[in-house]
């Protein structure tokens, strides 16, 4: 068999995301060229690699001995690059990193700072919601994922390096700015503005109602924290958001941070990866960056212990 890295990069891409389209979206391939060359892996090896019941697709028994060792390929491919990149002791090249919507607010600076040491690093960020990041964390698909919520998983290794303090916040000309001490019930009776289920936000705000006895309707739901700032400065509701989002439109009247029973809510930013992963010289190099420097960068004092 004269199976080629490309062919079997495709095909562990295709069976893990379960989609031919998709995996042609992150390996930068059109969806035919994918096909063609999983078909051409199927001639190689003599036998079909996927199997369709129903509606579903799924491995044939030759599909999953390609899979395994595909991983165990990919893997050792992976692990010599490492061990190369660390020889050379250059920190340089991809840097692969996924995180949540909300970290648009600060992770650029950081990023940023770093590529002024380091300018032939290539980052690769993504931008995504908490379940896709998951997702991706649990596959391993990046140098390291970064979070405000950690999946309930013993597989992981998390670093915080980051408060990430959430509060109260409401347009200036709401009655309720300016009064001290307001009782949490009241910003229960207003319209509110909250992120969607499975949201970190959200499920900090549900803890802190669930121990005082309340729980509160959504006037709206919205799929990001700059939506839900968008929403509050247009007068459509109140909202809760990190302090990161509201450095702008604080600063300038925008927006103002309400005096609320059991606000402000402490919560920290993690970098996640899966346990026994081995990072790269250029991502150890950036998260020993972000946990060393990442609260003076931002002007946030000393880090999270």
């Amino acid at each position: 068999m004269h199976l080629t890295l490309q062919q079997l990069r495709l095909f562990e891409a295709v069976l893990r995301i379960g989609s031919y389209t998709r995996a042609a979206e992150e390996l930068h391939l059109t969806q035919p060229a994918v096909s063609i060359q999983i078909k051409r892996l199927e001639e190689q090896i003599g036998l079909p690699l996927f199997e369709k019941v129903g509606k579903k697709t799924f491995p044939t028994p030759a599909g999953e001995a390609v899979y395994a060792t595909s991983l165990e390929i990919l893997g050792k491919l992976d692990d010599l690059g490492v061990d190369i990149e660390r020889m050379k002791g250059n920190v340089q090249g991809p840097l692969a990193l996924s995180v949540v919507t909300t970290t648009q607010y600060f992770l650029p600076r950081l990023l940023g700072q770093f590529l002024r040491h380091y300018p032939d690093v290539e980052p690769r960020l993504r931008f995504s919601n908490r379940a896709r990041v998951v997702e991706r964390l649990l596959n391993n698909e990046d140098d390291f994922v970064v979070m405000g919520r950690i999946p309930d998983d013993s597989q992981l290794e998390s670093y915080p390096f980051l408060e990430n303090i959430l509060v109260p916040v409401a347009p200036p000309e709401h009655p309720l700015v300016g009064q001290k001490n307001i009782p949490l019930e009241a910003l229960v009776s207003e319209r509110f503005l909250e992120r969607e289920e499975g949201s970190g936000t959200r499920i900090a705000l549900g803890r802190l109602l669930k121990e005082n006895g309340l729980r509160m309707e959504p006037y709206m739901e919205l799929g990001s924290a700059e939506a839900i700032k968008q929403g509050v400065m247009s007068g459509l509701g109140l909202g809760v958001l990190s302090q990161h989002a509201l450095l702008l439109e604080s600063s300038t009247g925008k927006l103002a941070i309400l005096d609320v029973q059991g606000f402000p809510i402490r919560r920290r930013w993690y970098a996640v990866h899966l346990k026994g992963k081995t990072l790269s010289l250029t991502a150890k190099t950036f998260l020993d960056f972000i946990l060393e420097q990442g609260s003076e960068v931002l002007g946030q004092g000393c880090p999270v212990e």
